[in-house]
């Protein structure tokens, strides 16, 4: 399943299947990195893909400590992976266009493969802060 994610991410978005597979690996790795809830889905679903995941944030010097993780998840270390993310990215080849069909592919893939819906949005790597926003809007009151 993740060669054909592969094969079909290459195919969008015009790469050649060793970096639609490196760009995969980024985008796998930043979700889990922010502890977005659907990556875990995608990877209780998709054998290789924690893999995937796992082995391109050692190639590219990404945190792997508890307290880091834990950092990384606050709005200030998210937005710093999210950027992190598009750089690394474009390093890979990739522009504002590519990275769109990249988003889009992985979403529609994980739909029609595994049901998993609500990927594809960037929004959906950063993970809502429900309780920080009824802590504002209670101080607001």
């Amino acid at each position: 399943m993740l060669n054909e994610l592969i094969s079909t991410t290459a195919k969008t978005t015009g790469l050649d299947e060793a970096s639609a597979r490196q760009a995969l690996g980024v985008l796998f790795n930043t979700a889990e990195r922010q502890g977005a809830p659907l990556i875990e889905k995608v990877f209780s679903r998709m054998p290789g893909a924690r893999t995937l995941s796992a082995t391109t944030g050692a190639q590219t010097g990404a945190s792997t400590g508890t307290i880091a993780r834990l950092i990384e998840q606050t709005p200030g270390g998210r937005q710093h992976v999210s950027m992190g993310m598009f750089t690394k990215l474009h390093e890979i080849g990739l522009g504002h266009a590519e990275i769109g069909k990249l988003l889009g592919c992985v979403g529609s893939y994980m739909e029609q493969a595994y049901d998993i819906r609500g990927i594809g949005h960037l929004g959906d790597l950063i993970v809502v802060d429900t309780a920080a926003g009824e802590d504002r809007a209670a101080a607001v009151a």
